[in-house]
């Protein structure tokens, strides 16, 4: 009680040394930027998950406890979502009462510019994006892996060991002609396992190409990587293959060594979805597809990472846009014309990010243009309209 208090008297006393004008269109802020929060959330959990959870709970027999529990722990991946949004109709539609009752026409009559103005709103938009990044990055694989686990544990369609499920790996290197004894690039081998549990791959596939003319298929009902051998140890299985004459030989085992890296375990201890790495697992993926030739999926996780950068500052960009929207002299909206205005601008700018980000996972740009791009043409609309407004 002690600590909570001595923390709330110091927040007091920094606000109190904030200037006068700051703490006024502060406070005009907050009010808005709580119901924006309040408002986005409350949709799109209901749409992204409390409809599912309920037919889960009437078709599944999920009890209503763990549901609770399941949409707690989901419930900060959709603040992340919010927050950029709440800034944008938090400022939007504070600034626009305040320019409809005149009041910012009385501070510039007395020489208060229109950008000292929205320095309020761009300092809170920088705190929100803070408070974003931690929550993207710290936050929010946790909880989603959690409610993830909880959720299949209860319907009974996970082991509490499980890892990974449809773990794919490809392996570029050198295939060997051996005719002429000629080394050439390319993909030479294909891993594919239906679970990961246990340190132990199920239902297992491997295609490989390493000799030119040959193809060989392997499958085995599991497999597990055998450290004293460095080779991975398949179980109950058989070979088959193909010869360049047409010829095809078949050959069961129950135990056999084969020399292949450890990629395909490194791969099935990520997560599924880039959305539930921090970046420092994100990196991690980024470089493992890296070192195993996998090109698009490198591509794709550099352009994951960029975004974990860029979501945070749409906090920023939607802050610089609204306030210099509301700001605009004569300029008066309401809260439902707010949201519906916001509602068109989030949905603006999220599509020019979807658009750059396909562009970057394709390769056509680089993977910190593509993410950054939607924010650099943003801000300058926002600089614009800021002019507009200043005017």
């Amino acid at each position: 009680m002690d600590l909570i208090q001595t923390i709330w008297y110091k927040v007091l006393i920094n606000w109190r040394k904030l200037p006068l004008l700051d703490r006024w269109i502060l406070a005009e802020l907050l009010p808005p930027l709580y119901f924006a929060v309040a408002a986005f959330t409350v949709v799109s959990l209901s749409v992204g998950v409390m409809f599912d959870l309920v037919r889960k709970i009437v078709e599944s027999g999920l009890p209503a406890q763990i549901a609770i529990q399941v949409l707690l722990l989901r419930l900060p991946s959709f603040l992340v979502i919010s927050f950029p949004m709440a800034v944008l109709m938090a400022t939007l539609l504070a600034y626009s009462r305040l320019s409809a009752n005149s009041e910012l026409k009385a501070l510039r009559s007395i020489g208060v510019s229109t950008k000292r103005m929205i320095a309020p709103a761009i300092a809170l938009a920088l705190l929100m994006t803070g408070i974003t990044f931690i929550f993207n990055d710290s936050i929010v694989p946790l909880a989603n892996r959690n409610a993830e686990f909880i959720l299949k544990s209860s319907l009974g369609k996970a082991i509490a060991t499980e890892e990974g499920e449809d773990i794919i790996y490809s392996r570029k290197g050198e295939i060997t002609d051996l005719q002429t004894d000629q080394k050439l690039k390319g993909v030479t081998h294909l891993f594919y396992a239906h679970n990961f549990t246990n340190n132990q791959m199920n239902k297992v596939t491997v295609v490989d190409f390493s000799r030119l003319g040959y193809t060989q298929l392997l499958l085995a009902e599991r497999a597990f990587w055998n450290e004293n051998e460095g080779k991975w140890e398949f179980l109950e299985g058989r070979i088959l293959t193909l010869s360049p004459d047409g010829g095809s030989t078949t050959a069961k085992f129950e135990r056999y060594l084969y020399p292949l890296d450890t990629g395909p375990k490194k791969i099935a201890q990520l997560p599924k979805d880039s959305n539930d790495m921090t970046v420092a697992e994100a990196i991690r993926a980024a470089t493992l597809y890296s070192e195993v030739g996998n090109v698009k999926e490198a591509r794709r996780m550099k352009v994951r990472i960029q975004e974990k950068f860029t979501l945070p500052m749409a906090c920023v960009v939607f802050g610089l846009i609204g306030s210099s929207l509301g700001a605009k002299p004569n300029t008066r909206t309401s809260r439902s014309q707010g949201f519906g205005l916001s509602v068109l601008l989030i949905l603006i700018y999220y599509v020019l990010s979807f658009t750059f980000s396909s562009l970057g996972v394709k390769g056509t740009l680089l993977p910190f243009v593509a993410a950054w791009s939607p924010v650099i043409i943003s801000m300058l609309g926002g600089g614009v309209l800021l002019k507009q407004a200043s005017n």
